[in-house]
């Protein structure tokens, strides 16, 4: 006799924020969130990208809304935030996923422009974000969870990828710090560190240098790349009950990358 599967329902009722929302790991998080039950703010600079992943939610039985957002002008990130309480009414957790990647030269070599970009983006994209979801969420008697998207660049070097490195560091410090300030206020703060994943963004990286997959799969010991939904379970996880004595903590998903 087959066994009916039960609906996830670990988010009904909650409503969940995630940045870099339009595809890749974003897409599969604000989809799984959606499924779980939660009210998903779909946020993401990509105007159609952002109504796809809203639309695929409110397919799957889900509820969603999608904002327009750069995360890199303060005044932007505040609209959103403000935008989802005034439709959802609060929010209990954020996953700040939006980042770049375009950089593949030893530092010596790396354009100051290119450099400023993704620390823009990366750094202060993620700051601003925690800034204003900690503000809403010590108004809550409930507090919340953040989940930062870091890297296992955030953990170790990553040659020819300075300027990305210095930007997932950073971000793990501040989810560090960020995390022991507001542990006493219940919101916890984590991050998770993905090894190399099936993105566009992955796709688009090995075009320009395709003679890098097969070195880049073998710096994995389970000899593959990692999947989206693989890092959208992971910070499901993070942002649920289940790991609620977990804060400050940086959950490598990476197929053994960093054991090596």
């Amino acid at each position: 006799m087959a066994i009916k599967q039960q609906r996830d329902t670990s988010f009904e009722g909650k409503v969940v924020l995630v940045t870099g929302a339009a595809g890749g790991i974003g897409r599969a998080a604000a989809v799984a969130f959606g499924r779980a039950g939660a009210c998903v703010v779909v946020a993401d600079t990509s105007v159609d990208g952002g109504h796809a992943t809203a639309a695929m939610i409110v397919e799957g039985g889900g509820k969603a809304l999608f904002v327009q957002c750069n995360v890199t002008r303060a005044a932007e990130v505040e609209a959103l935030i403000d935008k989802t309480v005034a439709y959802y009414g609060r929010l209990d957790c954020a996953f700040n996923n939006a980042g770049i990647e375009e950089e593949s030269q030893p530092l010596a070599d790396t354009d100051e422009a290119l450099f400023d970009r993704i620390m823009n983006v990366n750094v202060k994209g993620t700051f601003l974000c925690m800034k204003y979801e900690i503000r809403q969420m010590l108004k809550q008697e409930t507090g919340g969870t953040i989940v930062n998207t870091a890297s296992v660049a955030g953990l170790v070097g990553a040659p020819t990828q300075p300027a990305y490195a210095a930007s997932k560091h950073a971000v793990v410090g501040m989810t560090k710090t960020a995390a022991a300030e507001y542990a006493r206020n219940g919101i916890r703060i984590n991050s998770v560190c993905p090894g190399v994943i099936n993105t566009p963004m992955m796709a688009r990286a090995l075009e320009r240098e395709p003679q890098r997959e097969k070195k880049l799969r073998n710096v994995h010991p389970v000899g593959r790349f990692g999947e989206p939904a693989e890092i959208a379970n992971a910070a499901l996880w993070l942002c649920s009950d289940k790991s609620s004595f977990v804060t400050g903590h940086q959950l490598a998903v990476d197929g053994g990358l960093t054991a090596i």
